[in-house]
């Protein structure tokens, strides 16, 4: 049995390996590090994860970043379980979407949107970069609005882009946008997934609203 540890901050990103791990039911560790912007991180993680970021996967001490490759190794703990797409064709559109997710929507909407100092040194900017960074999520949403049809989104079973899908779900209610009313089949597909025991279980043990209710 390997020893696995998974440094998460409740809600972010990290929910998704989170979801993964909870799903393959082996035994690990949570450590919940906040990373938010002026965080005192400790010298520990710093040196686990330079970039300063969650999450982070340790395999009997090998430590593994970003949430592709980490989904990656935890499907690999799990094979018969086939969390990166059974086929090879699911397999690449399992890593088609991670990749789109993590870079385009991740990276480029909320990135921007929450961290516009990423992107330029000039504070008279930013205004106008989060209104982009919002352009783009509300774009990406209507891509995956298009792409969903059923409860899973590759293959017609759970993979890893599933409980991924679902961090940006909830991210879309945070920031304000009426999910429900706008995108339809997004909305169906998360609130089947928070029905999965993995899913449940994770929410709970992260102190999330399972009703995928819009942020008061």
């Amino acid at each position: 049995m390997p020893n696995i540890k998974l440094w998460l901050s409740y809600g972010a990103c990290s929910l998704a390996p989170h979801i993964l791990l909870h799903e393959i039911g082996m035994p690990f560790e949570a450590v919940v590090t906040s990373v938010s912007e002026g965080a005192n991180l400790t010298d520990t993680f710093v040196r686990l994860n330079p970039k300063k970021r969650v999450p982070v996967l340790s395999l009997d001490g090998e430590i593994i970043t970003e949430v592709p490759a980490i989904a990656t190794a935890i499907s690999s703990l799990a094979p018969q379980r086939h969390l990166m797409g059974r086929t090879p064709l699911d397999q690449a559109r399992v890593y088609e979407w991670m990749n789109w997710l993590s870079g385009t929507l991740h990276g480029q909407g909320f990135g921007c949107l929450w961290r516009p100092q990423r992107f330029s040194d000039d504070p008279g900017i930013f205004d106008r970069l989060q209104t982009k960074a919002k352009t783009t999520i509300a774009d990406c949403f209507q891509t995956i609005e298009g792409k969903l049809s059923g409860p899973y989104s590759t293959g017609g079973a759970f993979t890893a882009v599933d409980p991924f899908l679902l961090v940006f779900y909830r991210w879309g209610n945070n920031i304000g946008f009426d999910m429900s009313a706008t995108y339809p089949k997004y909305t169906a597909f998360a609130r089947g997934l928070v029905d999965r025991a993995s899913v449940a279980a994770t929410l709970a043990a992260e102190g999330l609203d399972p009703s995928l209710k819009p942020a008061s």
